[in-house]
């Protein structure tokens, strides 16, 4: 345990440590990053915290190493490797996710949130009984896909008895947003008590001031720097200057503490430094080969600059820093050479052949080959950052070129799936003055048109992305293809804000290249239907589409027909497919869940939201976006909350849809994307008339007339805004919009265009004809299984025979609106039932004071899982949060709900039946 003299001033911050774990040991969860610049003393509060935590806590500390940041999942293997034994109760795709991270199952590339989920599991098992304090210092050093792990795991902390302390310099995006502690310098009081004990024999009063200045309440500065002074310079005869950053002077004081052990005692230390994994066995070898010896292990103990237990450590992490710093490169290639032969080939290959290339100065293609070899493990594993940095040093070491600059390109290529556009561009620019052949022209023209408009989003994207498929005919066909999609996504997405005649150039380039071509390819047929929507419009693509969307369903996809399925869907809504929608969202989703392809997994469950919300079931939709969030924690991709506006819209909350969609508009203005600002419309068309305010959804439904042609949310706006102007007796922009809807709906022909075109018909007609219109839509909604607009179309009706006075008719249509409605969540339109039943003298239950009612969201979630038949650890699984804290919510429901078990979740989250009519 620390010397509590070393912790003057930290009372607050021992206090919040403590009380982390006092939480743990209740069953409680929770993490917390300490924060502070280098040798601030979080480590030795760490010490301290660990020394206090000595009865019912299981501790687990590692330290990570900057060396480990290019190796995927190293971070985490050294945190829970030895935690394996306890996989086997891991869900089954969990287990082997992890698995497939650590390389002990030969897999696809492993899904990231899965991974996170098995390490949550995996630190629920830890702690068992107990509670377990999971501590990881220099944090800031993880690898990045450790790094995502860990904090994903941190944030679904909650009822494990599990307490996460991520130690580090500066806070990563990773870990922002979770509990900080900011550690920052003694208060002058204590830097002069800790100095007084550091220097017991006194300074001379001018160099005891630049010190405390210089120093700036850092205890490691106070304690090592006047260890480095002589006894002239402590007497007065040296001031500090102060043109060395602090952690450089610290560095240098622990260095000249070093400078006189033996030579071979440094050289041993140089090499613990160099080995990040800690391991002894693995430290015997390297020194044997060096010719070091016992005694030089001894020396390095004596000196108090290595530890050496179940794992070789040094007494501060600067300590390991400073030594590998101030060597030479001479000697960082010696030790890292032992490192490489004392590694096993076969159990850790990829750290064996980084530390080959470290230890190479020249170009070494057997070294390269080994680095590139690494590569496509790292990709395996998940982890693509990792794949560039492995191929980029490859590309170092290749002597001959072209070989290099094929490497430069794949690690460009990684650097960009990993979504680091800008990294990707710098690699690109490294082959500028290298001899290309064509297809590498090809290869870089299309990564830098990637890349770039990753970047940027600007309106040249599908110009330039269009060029680069160009440049790949004749060379390779498929990838031309690819890009071809590539350009006319950026084209679509660029939409009104893109140039006017971006689409049709596009789509017209697309249509000449593929003119005349034969082929059964689910991705050769999505292209040219795509193609043909976007030029000639729906009638000229559906029968193409309606193959391409056979063609994914039948057909057994592969990687770049996986990438696009997400078209099909999108033309099934186009097309007013709700069968393909629903067939297409499923298989793209439930492929990219078997696959791990997490690229892919999220668009992939939009539009599964999609269907999921034109079914009705509207808390499936929340959760896929619970999935696509976690999914974004996990590979900090940015992606718009297109899913939450919509639901809240659906839902009738005012707030957090003008919330979401205010931030949704200026981001998609910023990058230029129509398609942002067209579902901004669609969502608030959606939002207003469902809670009457007809004037506001003409204001945001106008917006999009000039755009239906873009089909998309435009031309659903088209349906809103002829039921908003309807009421408010804009009789001939009510007529517009139907025109414009109909130019949408009847080329199509499907049950679904049908049904909303006549629905829309309804509305500017008037008496039987209106009366018989409204019918024939419900029955096209009802054969079609599309509950939320049977609801609709039946609300419409009801309020159509009210206004003719027909109030028993009407009180049939508004009950059974208001009970589908409510039933399906679209609680603003079901509230617009309740007051036009109330119009009529009709009592309506007040749904929001059900049973459900006091449940937290999360509590709400857990218990229709749980009502499902679902197990903990499947509700776990699906929720993203540990089977200990699914039985910890499932207990609360129980006791708010006054039930004893999951038999009775069923009748106790029914809604109250409606009161009968006229009561």
């Amino acid at each position: 345990m620390t010397d509590t003299a070393a912790l003057r001033g930290r009372h607050r911050e021992l206090a919040e440590l403590d009380a982390l774990i006092q939480r743990a040991r209740a069953g409680r969860s929770g993490a917390l990053v300490v924060s502070g610049e280098a040798g601030v003393g979080k480590t030795a509060l760490l010490d301290q915290a660990m020394g206090r935590a000595t009865t019912g806590v299981r501790v687990e500390r590692i330290v990570a190493s900057e060396s480990e940041m290019e190796l995927a999942y190293a971070g985490l293997q050294q945190l829970c490797g030895h935690m394996m034994g306890s996989a086997g109760v891991l869900p089954v795709p969990q287990r082997e996710a992890i698995e497939a991270a650590f390389g002990l199952r030969e897999a696809s590339a492993p899904n990231p949130f899965l991974v996170g989920l098995a390490l949550l599991g995996l630190l629920t098992e830890a702690a068992g009984e107990r509670a377990l304090l999971c501590v990881v210092d220099d944090a800031q050093w993880l690898d990045e896909a450790s790094a995502r792990a860990v904090a994903f795991a941190a944030r679904r902390l909650d009822a494990e008895g599990v307490a996460v302390v991520l130690v580090m310099r500066t806070v990563g995006e990773a870990f922002a947003g979770l509990r900080r502690l900011d550690v920052a310098g003694l208060g002058d009081p204590d830097a002069h008590e800790l100095l007084r004990l550091s220097a017991p024999g006194g300074l001379d009063r001018r160099v005891r001031d630049q010190l405390i200045a210089e120093a700036r309440g850092n205890p490691l500065a106070l304690r090592e720097l006047p260890r480095a002074l002589s006894p002239a310079q402590i007497a007065g005869g040296f001031a500090l200057t102060g043109s060395m950053p602090l952690e450089s002077r610290i560095e240098q004081s622990l260095l000249a503490q070093l400078d006189r052990l033996p030579e071979r005692t440094r050289l041993l230390l140089l090499l613990a430094a160099a080995d990040p994994t800690g391991d002894p066995g693995l430290l015997w070898r390297a020194s044997a080969a060096l010719g070091l010896a016992s005694e030089d292990l001894d020396a390095a103990e004596e000196a108090d600059a290595l530890v050496v237990g179940a794992r070789v450590g040094f007494r501060h992490p600067l300590v390991r820093s400073a030594v590998y710093r101030a060597a030479s490169p001479e000697a960082r290639r010696r030790v890292h050479a032992a490192l490489a032969d004392a590694t096993s080939a076969d159990r850790d290959p990829d750290r064996r052949a980084w530390h080959r290339a470290t230890a190479t100065p020249r170009p070494d293609e057997e070294v390269a080959a080994d680095l590139e070899r690494s590569a496509v493990r790292a990709r395996t594993r998940g982890g693509p950052v990792a794949a560039g940095a492995f191929l980029e040093r490859a590309a170092e070491l290749t002597p001959e070129p072209v070989q290099r600059v094929r490497r430069l390109i794949a690690a460009a290529e990684a650097q960009h799936d990993a979504g680091a556009p800008a990294p990707a561009l710098r690699l690109l620019d490294t082959v500028r003055d290298h001899p290309l052949t064509a297809l590498q022209e090809a290869l870089v023209a299309r990564l830098r048109a990637r890349a770039g408009y990753a970047l940027r989003r600007d309106k040249d994207g599908a110009r330039l992305l269009l060029a680069a498929a160009q440049g790949l005919e004749g060379l390779d066909p498929v990838l031309a293809r690819d890009t071809y999609i590539e350009a006319l996504s950026a084209a679509i997405y660029g939409g009104r804000l893109a140039d006017a005649e971006q689409v049709a150039a596009v789509a017209g380039a697309i249509l000449e290249a593929t003119d005349g071509e034969e082929s059964d390819r689910a991705r050769d047929l999505i292209l040219r239907g795509q193609a043909l929507l976007a030029a000639k419009g729906q009638e000229a693509a559906i029968e193409t589409l309606r193959r391409a969307q056979r063609a994914f369903l039948d057909q057994a996809p592969d990687a770049l027909e996986l990438h696009w399925m997400w078209f099909a869907s999108r033309a099934a809504q186009d097309l007013w497919d709700a069968r393909a929608l629903r067939a297409l969202a499923d298989r793209q989703v439930d492929l990219a869940r078997a696959q791990g392809v997490v690229t892919v997994l999220p668009i992939a469950l939009s539009l599964l939201m999609v269907a999921q919300t034109v079914d009705g079931e509207l808390d499936a939709a929340e959760a896929s976006c619970d999935e696509i969030d976690a999914i974004k924690e996990v590979t900090g991709h940015p992606l718009p909350q297109y899913g939450r506006m919509f639901l809240a819209a659906y839902r009738g909350q005012a707030a957090e849809t003008e919330r979401l969609a205010a931030r949704i508009r200026a981001d998609a203005r910023a990058r230029g994307e129509g398609y942002g600002l067209s579902a901004v419309n669609f969502a608030e068309t959606l939002l207003y008339n469902g809670l009457g305010r007809f004037a506001d959804v003409v204001v945001s439904g106008r917006r999009e007339l000039p755009y239906t042609h873009e089909l998309s949310h435009a031309m659903r706006v088209m349906g809103e805004l002829v039921e908003a102007a309807a009421h408010t007796g804009e009789h001939a922009l009510a007529e517009q919009a139907f025109e414009q809807l109909a130019s949408v709906t009847r080329p199509v022909g499907t049950n679904w265009a049908l049904a909303v075109l006549t629905m829309a018909k309804a509305q500017v007609r008037e008496g039987d004809e209106a009366e018989a219109l409204y019918l024939e839509a419900i029955g096209r909604f009802e054969e079609e299984r599309i509950p939320i607009m049977v609801g609709r179309c039946r609300l419409l009706y009801g309020e159509a025979l009210r206004r003719r006075h027909r109030r028993a008719d009407a009180r049939e249509q508004l009950r059974a609106a208001q009970e589908v409605l409510s039933a399906c969540g679209l609680n603003g339109f079901a509230e617009r039932a309740a007051r036009e039943l109330s119009e009529i003298g009709e009592a309506t239950p007040a749904h929001a004071h059900g049973p459900a009612a006091g449940l937290t969201d999360q509590e709400l979630n857990v218990a229709r899982l749980a009502r499902e038949g679902l197990t903990n650890r499947d509700i776990g699984a699906r929720l993203f949060i540990s089977a200990r804290t699914v039985e910890y919510h499932l207990h609360k429901v129980f006791t708010k709900l006054g039930v004893r078990g999951r038999a009775e979740l069923r009748a106790a989250l029914a809604e109250p039946e409606p009161a009968p009519p006229g009561a």
